[in-house]
């Protein structure tokens, strides 16, 4: 193929190539802005082959601009670090959720039918709750939600600052959700097994303090904090299955390939899972145990449900990468 032909043969494609860079230079964000990262990889290899057949420097320096052109259109976002986490935030993140939204009702369902089953089944028969609680899980449901005094006592006590309750919570959290998480790569038992456990004892620590303590003490404790980092144990779940998924079904690749290629979509949704997690626990610490009016918590509770729904539902549809 001589120069000319190579010319022509591309030129065509090169003219799309310049024209979608100049959009995107001028802030036009459409549907096609996502072709970006292929068409790059395109004129980087007509770049090769040009140099490797010895095209002429016309040829080369011209794609080698708009190599350097689109190089700067890719890449140049990546500097802040700030800017990168509030792109995952508003884009990364609810767009992963959104294309596992399966899996998200899935964990969904492990997560939630056991805990309101557990929870309204206590009412009736007392010895469920007990029986998942334990003994020392009951005298630290009494100890901590035996009324507002006593709670506020118990955390003051057994923590001694917001800060450590927060340090306590973040532990706890993060320490649930990996092992959520981690339970994947049992074939999806294991974060099967942790979610419906984990229900199942949400559900019975409800159902005995409604049944044994005082309710409004426990329901403005968590009122505040359970969006976040119910919704965290979720989106852990829904990595974990990823992962677990891709070890069962493989397809026609090999399972470590199938669980690399797994790894990388289950990754946005941890990263978003801590985020979560981290947000629950400095609510849990600095808010939750706080003497305010009752209704002041029911109501931030209701906004963080509202939020997290519209979060997910709403923020970054259509924008480019989107599934």
């Amino acid at each position: 193929m001589t120069p000319g032909d190579f010319q022509h043969r591309n030129q065509k494609r090169w003219e799309e190539y310049q024209q979608l860079a100049g959009a995107l230079e001028k802030g036009v964000r459409d549907s096609s802005a996502g072709e970006m990262p292929r068409r790059f990889r395109e004129l980087c290899l007509d770049l090769s082959l040009a140099e490797a057949r010895m095209y002429g420097s016309q040829i080369t320096e011209r794609l080698n601009a708009m190599v350097i052109r689109g190089y700067e259109l890719i890449y140049r976002k990546r500097g802040s670090g700030w800017s990168n986490v509030a792109a995952f935030l508003t884009l990364g993140f609810p767009q992963a959720v959104r294309r596992e939204w399966r899996l998200f009702w899935l964990c969904n369902l492990v997560f939630w039918l056991p805990m309101f089953v557990m929870m309204f089944w206590s009412g009736h028969d007392i010895r469920w709750p007990q029986a998942v609680l334990g003994a020392d899980g009951m005298a630290s449901m009494e100890r901590m939600f035996g009324g507002q005094a006593d709670q506020i006592a118990h955390l003051r006590s057994e923590y001694g600052s917001n800060f450590r309750m927060f340090c306590f919570y973040i532990y706890n959290n993060v320490s649930i959700d990996f092992r959520i998480f981690a339970g994947g790569m049992i074939a999806t038992l294991g974060t099967l097994f942790f979610l419906l456990f984990n229900g199942l004892h949400a559900g019975a620590a409800a159902g005995y303090v409604n049944s044994v303590c005082n309710p409004e003490s426990f329901w403005t404790f968590v009122s505040g904090h359970s969006p976040y980092e119910l919704m965290g144990m979720i989106v852990s779940g829904m990595a974990g299955m990823r992962l677990g998924l891709a070890i069962l079904r493989p397809g026609r690749r090999p399972r470590v390939r199938a669980l690399v290629e797994a790894a990388r979509c289950a990754l946005p949704l941890i990263y978003g899972a801590a985020f979560l997690t981290t947000l629950a626990a400095v609510i849990e610490g600095f808010w939750s145990a706080q003497e305010l009016p009752a209704e002041a918590k029911y109501a931030f509770g209701g906004f963080g449900w509202v939020l997290i729904a519209v979060y997910f539902l709403f923020t970054g549809k259509g924008a480019a990468g989107e599934a």
